[in-house]
């Protein structure tokens, strides 16, 4: 059974609720999927091992949250490349944090990312649960 690590960044729930409606998708199609809040995340040795990863963070002022630049930074030591990927994150007025994150993935990490990153500005409103599933699905398709 192909296997997963979902990792989020978060300061209200509403980013660790998206990843968890991913991990849901995922399941779904047959992955073991693991959902970890970036804090327990403490070293490369924490990255790896998975065939797909998937990482998320909130936009906070333009930007994601300092915990997940750190865990980027840490996830270039870790092989990632040809890896399935996907990248989320909630927010209020603009969504810079899903894209850098993917773009990281994409042309750093060389991983065989899911179409375009996740971005919601709530997983309850408009279908967001629903697209959350749909991209763990999309995802899980990569493996």
């Amino acid at each position: 059974m192909p296997k997963a690590l979902i990792v989020y960044s978060t300061r209200a729930g509403e980013t660790r609720q998206i990843g968890e409606l991913i991990a849901e998708g995922m399941r779904f199609s047959g992955v073991e999927v693991k959902v970890a809040d970036v804090k327990e995340i403490a070293s490369e040795k924490d990255l790896a091992g998975y065939d797909a990863y998937v990482f998320g963070s909130p936009t906070y002022h333009g930007d994601m949250l300092q915990s997940m630049k750190t865990m980027l930074f840490m996830a270039e030591k870790v092989d990632l490349e040809n890896k399935a990927g996907g990248a989320f994150g909630a927010f209020g007025w603009s969504g810079e944090s899903p894209e850098r994150i993917y773009g990281t993935m994409k042309n750093i990490y060389k991983m065989n990312m899911a179409g375009e990153p996740l971005m919601l500005k709530n997983s309850s409103l408009g279908g967001g649960i629903k697209m959350a599933q749909d991209y763990g699905r999309e995802i899980a398709g990569k493996l």
